[in-house]
This record gives C-alpha cells, structure tokens and sequence, in this order.
C-alpha cells in the first residue's frame, strides 16, 4: 500500500472526503481545486496516479488529460471522474490516455481497487514511453491523428507502412481500447502450432504483427485461417511493414490474395524528417522524463543551438534514434546545459578524430557546392562504395550502413544510382 496521488476536484467536500479515505489507507494526499493549479504541481512533481475531476469550471479534466499528453507528461496512470458521466466520454478519455472511469458517488470498495490497480499499471508504464498524443504538433501528425480516430470506427484489418523506429506500434496502439487484451506477436511460429490460441488470447482486443513481412509460408496460411475467424473472437488484426506492396509480393513472394485482405484499411505513417518541427519539443520531453525516472540530472537542459541541430538531423532511425541519441545526451554531457558540440559528438561518432588519411580525403570535397548538393554527392559515393563491396547485395548493405531497406531503396532512387544486375 501507499503512493502518491494527486486529487484534482473543483467541490471541495469531495476533495477532502476522497483526502480523508485515501491518506487513512496509507496513501500520501495533493489536493488540486482547478486544473491551473494541478498543472503546476505536475511541472514540479510526478504522483503516481491522478484522480481527476472531467467536469470543472475553468478547464475541463479532459482538457487537461490532452496537455499532459500532448507535452509528455502522461507517465502517471489518470483516473477520471465524473457525476454526469457518459459512455462517449469515458472512451475519449481512454483513447488519450486514462486508464480508468469513476462515476460519483463512488463506492468506497470500487474507489480503492480502481486505485490499486491503476497504481500496478503505472508500476508497468516506462516512464520513457512515448504516446501517440505526445507525437507532435505538426500537421502531419495531427491529420495521422485524424486517420486513425477513423479507422478506429471500422473492425477490419489495418496495415501501417512504416520505416523502422516510426512509431507503428504507436499508432496500433491508437487503434486498442484501454482495458481490452493487447497481443504482439514475434513469433510466427504460433501461426503453425495453434493460431487460434492467439485470437482467444486477444479476444475483444488487438492482435499486433510489427513483423508480418518476415512469416514463412505455412506461417502465412496460419494467418489465412486466423484472418477468417476474427469476427467471431472480435479481435481487431494490425500488421506493420517496413517495405512497398510490390516488395513484399514481388521480392518476398508474399502471397498476394493474403496481402490484400491484410490491406483492408492502410495508412502510411510518417517519418521523422517528415515531421522535423517536431523534434526539439519530443527531445525535451525524452529529457523530462529520463530526469523523472532518476537516469538523468533535473538540472539537465538544451540549448537553443543543440535543439537546432538535433531538428536538422535526418534521423533514419526516426522516433528510435531519437530516443537513443537523447538518452545519450543525457547521460554523456559534462555541463548541465547540452550544446551543439556535445549533438555533433553523438549524431556524427568519429567525425571529430580526424586521422590524416581522412583529411586527404576532404581535399577532394567539392567544398564550393551548397551544403545539400555537398550531401548528395557523399551519400552518392558512399552508396556507391558498399553496393560495390557487396556485391549488390541489398541485406548487406542496409545492414552495413544502418539504413533500413525502404529508405535504402529511396535514396538510391533519389541519388540516381543504377544497379547492377
């Protein structure tokens, strides 16, 4: 027994009623009369759960619910409540991130054990965790935002085109309702051995494939039979794929008739550098929360040149790069404050060593070109040389250079280079 909890309530006979209850069970009490000031106790502390009032005069809880998510700061499990309480309402609070609905009067025994369990699941919750809220501001990820609301509305199969680290899952997630099984399946093998397992497993829920391009052929014809019975289990199948459709039919030999029923409903997600406005403010809140979870000092901050440079970046490695490099940052920066020099440092490892081989090198730089023909004509050579030293081998290459195949095949595309049969 025992935590913190925030009880955000404008009355004030339920404030202390709850008050009382909770610090008698061994609960450690903050009282918030608004939304203003539980918004202030939130940039200062992080409870371990909210109880939190929906219906107040100056915002409402729902509102409130969104900033949280949207800034970052949902790492805490949020129990709404409400006298008025609806149907409609306690879906859209699930939906942005509440894990639990109380309608008052609340029953003591039903407060205690919707508290209980909402505090396991905060135990559980990566203070590091991403949402699909928390994403971004920009137009891109507010109309992907908008899809997916949409496509919530429809029971049939989803595929998510993603490159690698995009945040597929992210937005599978968007597609599960709180409180419902949530299943990722990695291992294709139970597509042989029992597929029907999997739906009982995920009835009334999700069935999450980040991998499907990987499964062998029986594995397919596994998934052919659990496709054919999802009505019957109400389990919404989501499938992620980091390559085209002609990819996967042509080159993997994925079955074809399979594929489209797997294509009912598909939505390509974006990358990072589709959404670059977003990154200074996703690496701040990355910031945030390592701070929050004791793996980084709260003194820890960026400059306004490191947050430049870290929007600049092309990120191949999109949403899980990102994480990396802050994390990185976090931990490896020898002042409080992480500059531009300590960016460069952890998104161009080695570049500062220069041996005397590489500076003979540079003399070659086309140096009198703009800095995105200069790029180019690197990636260029450097493409150029590991498709050669592959022997054309795409695995290899993608594998060599970091790159994940769909952006591997774009940038070639892009830089115009010609491969050889």
């Amino acid at each position: 027994m025992g935590g913190t909890v925030l009880v955000v309530d404008d009355e004030i006979g339920i404030r202390e009623l709850l008050s009382e209850i909770l610090v008698d069970e061994g609960y450690t009490v903050h009282l918030a009369e608004n939304a203003a000031t539980a918004r202030d106790y939130r940039q200062r502390k992080r409870p371990d759960m909210v109880l939190l009032d929906i219906w107040m005069p100056d915002t409402d809880g729902i509102t409130l619910l969104k900033e949280w998510a949207a800034q970052g700061q949902l790492t805490m499990p949020v129990v709404m409540m409400s006298g008025h309480g609806t149907i409609d309402t306690a879906v859209e609070a699930t939906k942005i991130g509440a894990v639990d609905f109380l309608e008052k009067p609340i029953a003591l025994q039903k407060l205690l054990s919707t508290i209980g369990r909402a505090l396991q699941k905060g135990v559980a919750r990566s203070t590091t965790e991403l949402s699909l809220e928390g994403m971004g501001k920009s137009q891109v990820v507010v109309e992907l935002r908008q899809r997916l609301q949409q496509m919530a509305r429809v029971m049939a199969p989803v595929m998510l085109y993603a490159e690698e680290g995009a945040g597929a899952e992210l937005c599978a997630r968007a597609l599960h309702q709180t409180n419902t099984p949530w299943r990722v399946v990695n291992d294709g093998a139970r597509l042989v051995e029992a597929p029907l397992t999997l739906l009982e497993e995920a009835r009334g829920g999700v069935l999450f494939f980040p991998h499907v391009t990987r499964l062998t052929k029986l594995e397919q014809r596994g998934l052919q039979v659990l496709l054919g019975k999802l009505d019957r289990y109400h389990v919404r199948l989501v499938c992620a794929s980091t390559l085209e459709s002609a990819e996967v039919t042509g080159e993997l030999h994925f079955d074809a008739a399979l594929w489209q029923q797997l294509n009912a409903l598909n939505l390509r997600v974006p990358s990072l550098r589709d959404h670059r406005e977003d990154v200074p403010e996703l690496a701040q809140q990355m910031l945030s929360r390592l701070a929050e979870a004791g793996e980084a000092p709260p003194t820890r901050r960026f400059s306004v040149a490191a947050l430049n440079a870290l929007r600049n970046h092309d990120w191949p490695g999109n949403l899980t790069e990102l994480t990396n490099a802050v994390r990185t940052l976090a931990l490896t920066a020898l002042h409080d404050e992480i500059g531009v020099g300590d960016v460069e440092r952890v998104l161009q490892p080695g570049i500062a060593a220069t041996s005397g081989a590489a500076q003979t090198a540079d003399l070659a730089m086309p140096f009198e070109l703009p800095l995105r023909e200069a790029r180019d004509w690197f990636e260029k050579l450097y493409l150029e040389y590991h498709l050669r030293e592959s022997g054309g081998n795409m695995v290899r290459v993608a594998e060599t250079t970091g790159l994940e195949r769909t952006h591997l095949y774009r940038k070639i595309k892009q830089l115009g280079i010609v491969l050889r049969k």
